[in-house]
């Protein structure tokens, strides 16, 4: 359940950054937190020195299945900022800011990429297919660019789709620059190529999800009483890095603070009984992870094993439930109506599961669609989502397992397989 996209502030950053400001005061009275600051990974070797970047023909298969999809819903062009669409489609890896840099992807012919002047060079940088690049200057407006492209290409009279990040200023700015234009949702388009992943992306994400399971089993036999989040965070992610992985981001919870599924800003350390929930994720050549273990440090109770039983068996019945051709919401309807037969509920009520049974990851650690109740989008091979039925107790103890499947045409596939017990957290 990683939160947010990339370039965001998210809940899990705060809550790394609430803990890292300790470190500081804490280091020399806490030899964990030292540890956990500097640990000696030299032991670990990258599990990533032979995975295989996404060329350029696999990009030119996704601009010829763009090109068909535009056709099919009568779309001229399509709007993307930078993210991880315009590196989906383009390579270019780029950030935004108030300087508009964009991709236009029209329905036929070469993509148009418009950058600021003293931007090109480093926009080339990554550039990975056949575009023609236009620069505008400081006192230009980029958005008559856009137009200018659109009006040559004669696709201003058609429908632009927007990818649905981009920001208000450009969709105003194009509607400025050319009043009659029609603009459209690029759902269609850009959703239709990337929620079902290739070969080479399910083995990129295949690689980040070994990454995170390895720095996982590294990290569990060196947590001690007394860690907090931050210590153990700390750990996960240097080891995630030694491993290969990239951006990696660590959401652990201790104790109360494991029922709920985002955390709290109370702080919590590590103690015997407790419960201790890790929610971590890397990525490779920008594919993400997102694999989820709760455990006890030392001996669970009768009621903490109940629970953790509980879920790992809500994961089989998503597991289940996830066919070829069956609607994303009935996975999640599947699991709520298994919890609500144990007493938990109704629907979001807690205890019990009080978000959605999964969410669709990609190149973002949330991406579209989810499995939640109402969702109509057929479940199709390629699509990869998380599956993280957990089940919370307010004042008490949460537990949330979470692995990752593509669906094949046979049925998922697990990228980690669930771990067999609460005694055996790591498999």
């Amino acid at each position: 359940m990683r939160a947010g996209k990339a370039g965001l502030f998210t809940r899990r950053q705060w809550l790394a950054g609430a803990g890292a400001a300790l470190i500081g005061a804490d280091m020399l009275a806490r030899p964990g937190l030292l540890r956990a600051a500097e640990p000696d990974l030299e032991e670990l070797r990258s599990l990533t020195g032979d995975v295989r970047p996404i060329g350029r023909a696999e990009r030119d298969v996704r601009l010829a299945r763009a090109r068909q999809l535009m056709r099919e819903n009568g779309i001229g062009a399509v709007l993307i900022e930078p993210g991880s669409s315009l590196v989906y489609f383009t390579g270019i890896n780029w950030w935004r800011s108030e300087r508009l840099t964009a991709a236009i992807l029209p329905v036929e012919g070469e993509a148009c990429i418009v950058t600021p002047f003293f931007e090109e060079p480093s926009v080339r940088q990554t550039l990975g297919i056949a575009a023609d690049v236009r620069v505008w200057q400081e006192d230009e407006d980029p958005l008559k660019l856009v137009a200018g492209f659109l009006q040559e290409r004669r696709l201003a009279g058609q429908p632009v789709g927007i990818e649905e990040t981009v920001r208000y200023f450009a969709i105003d700015g194009l509607r400025r620059a050319l009043p009659d234009v029609r603009l459209v949702s690029a759902n269609p388009v850009v959703r239709g190529c990337r929620m079902r992943k290739s070969a080479a992306e399910i083995a990129l994400m295949q690689a980040a999800n070994d990454v995170t399971l390895a720095a996982f089993r590294w990290v569990h036999p060196r947590i001690e009483a007394g860690m907090t989040q931050a210590d153990i965070a700390a750990l996960i992610d240097a080891a995630s890095v030694k491993l290969g992985g990239a951006a990696p981001g660590s959401l652990i919870l201790i104790g109360e603070g494991t029922a709920y599924p985002h955390g709290s800003i109370v702080p919590e350390s590590v103690a015997p009984g407790r419960m201790v929930l890790f929610d971590c994720g890397c990525s490779v050549q920008g594919y993400a992870s997102d694999i989820s273990r709760s455990f006890v440090f030392g001996e669970p109770d009768a009621a903490q094993r109940k629970v953790w039983e509980q879920v790992a068996r809500g994961q089989q019945v998503a597991l289940a439930a996830a066919r070829p051709g069956t609607p994303a919401g009935q996975v999640d309807d599947a699991v709520r109506a298994h919890y609500e037969a144990l007493g938990y509920g109704p629907r979001y009520a807690l205890p019990g599961l009080s978000h959605r049974t999964g969410h669709g990851i990609g190149m973002d650690g949330h991406e579209p669609v989810n499995l939640v109740h109402g969702e109509t989008t057929p479940l199709a091979e390629g699509m990869c989502f998380s599956n993280e039925p957990g089940l919370y107790q307010p004042g008490q103890f949460g537990v949330r397992l979470e692995d990752c499947f593509h669906m094949t045409a046979d049925g998922p596939q697990w990228f980690t397989t669930p771990p067999p017990s609460i005694d055996a957290p790591f498999g």
